[in-house]
């Protein structure tokens, strides 16, 4: 038999039964409908977290006091790890092929301006931040460089800004953090969260004071940002040498930003990949239909089969019929749920903005593919069963 023969008599069979042929595509359709819009939202959040860390810049290292690596040395020995202090900074802003560089300190402290008062977010940084950020002062400036002996001077958030103050311009207005009072220069411009922590609810002042707030002897860490057009081992070696000739050895712990990233796709990979296999359950589901069907189809197309040997079909002849036949029923399950799966992504995006979304087509193809694997594993015990039928035996069911 012609395989166009053969694919014709496959398809007039699966429409003529479009009930069976409904019901048995039905378990396909819902499991490959669940892998698009489950990998869809675990893509979306994927590109949702790396943008997130992205938004401040690229090309940038960190540095944290102390050695991750553990070394066989005595307790005495780990106590005399020197911290990371402000003259680090200048130090490392002197490195070669390094912007800038920035110190951090992070704390919550109650914020008073007039009869208001909150808690919030307190960033003691560098006046490099807005270069190493990638961020803007949207109303006066930001904290001028001066890292010995800073004044009190701070720079609200933008949401921080309207809180305290209303639509009145904050600059030059006397606000108190804590115990110590500080001025006004400069109001950011709106930046949103940043997985979870509200930029716009920030005060950002001099690192050496929120030091003395937070009666804090060490920086928490140290932000660099370098030139893109060099590679990231020189610069980590430059670092690495000018920390060690200050500390007396290396006793602090470099983070790029590359390896943060890396990090974080492996995990947000194994997250995406674990919602296709929780979807993907159904699709074994859908596997246990269609053998099921067919094989009821074999039994109830007996006769059929037997007038079939009969007139000279060969055993390979009915096997590709009905294997034909449980694959057109894969094929149009797999089909169908993808454009259903799709069509649910494409109004969840619509509906819920917050909610990230985004078409993981990967995993998409691989869901067909693995649809048509199932009507063909599926298919193949039905078809061996009745091409091995004898012509007279199936005749006489009859």
């Amino acid at each position: 038999m012609r395989y166009a023969d053969l694919l014709s008599l496959s398809y007039r069979t699966v429409i003529s039964h479009k009930l069976r042929s409904s019901l048995t595509a039905l378990g396909l359709i819902i499991g490959i409908a669940a892998v698009v819009i489950l990998t869809s939202i675990g893509r979306g959040i994927h590109t949702f977290v790396l943008a997130e860390f992205t938004q401040f810049g690229t090309n940038l290292i960190s540095v944290h006091p102390g050695k991750t690596t553990t070394f066989g040395v005595s307790g005495a020995s780990i106590s005399t790890v020197r911290p990371l202090v402000i003259a680090d900074v200048v130090s490392l802003s002197k490195v070669e092929n390094i912007i800038a560089a920035s110190p951090m300190v992070q704390g919550n402290a109650r914020i008073e301006a007039g009869e208001k008062q909150r808690r919030t977010n307190v960033l003691g940084v560098g006046a490099a931040v807005p270069e190493i950020w990638k961020i803007k002062v949207v109303n006066g400036r930001f904290l001028p460089k001066e890292e010995s002996n800073p004044r009190a001077f701070a720079v609200l958030g933008n949401k921080l800004a309207t809180e305290l103050f209303g639509t009145a311009s904050p600059l030059g207005r006397r606000i108190r953090i804590g115990s110590d009072r500080f001025r006004v220069v400069g109001v950011m411009e709106k930046k949103g969260q940043m997985i979870g922590f509200d930029m716009d609810d920030t005060i950002y002042i001099p690192a050496a004071k929120a030091l003395e707030l937070f009666d804090r002897e060490s920086l928490m860490e140290i932000h660099l940002l370098y030139k893109s057009n060099t590679a990231v081992e020189r610069v980590e070696k430059a670092i690495k040498r000018s920390l060690i000739a200050r500390h007396g050895r290396e006793d602090f712990t470099l983070v790029t930003q590359n390896q943060m990233l890396k990090k974080l796709d492996s995990i947000l990979n194994i997250l995406t990949l674990a919602v296709a296999a929780l979807g993907s359950i159904s699709l074994l589901v859908g596997s246990v239909g269609i053998l099921t069907i067919m094989t009821i189809a074999v039994s109830e197309r007996i006769s059929e089969i037997g007038l079939l040997r009969a007139v000279g079909a060969e055993r390979r002849t009915i096997f590709q019929l009905f294997l034909c036949e449980a694959l057109a029923l894969s094929a149009a399950g797999g089909l169908c749920g993808v454009l259903l799966g799709i069509t649910i992504v494409q109004i969840l995006d619509a509906a819920l903005p917050a909610l990230p979304v985004e078409l993981a087509w990967t995993y998409i193809v691989a869901a067909f593919m693995v649809s048509l694997l199932i009507g063909i594993a599926a298919g193949v015990a039905p078809a061996m069963k009745a091409a091995r039928l004898e012509p007279l035996e199936a005749l006489r069911a009859e």
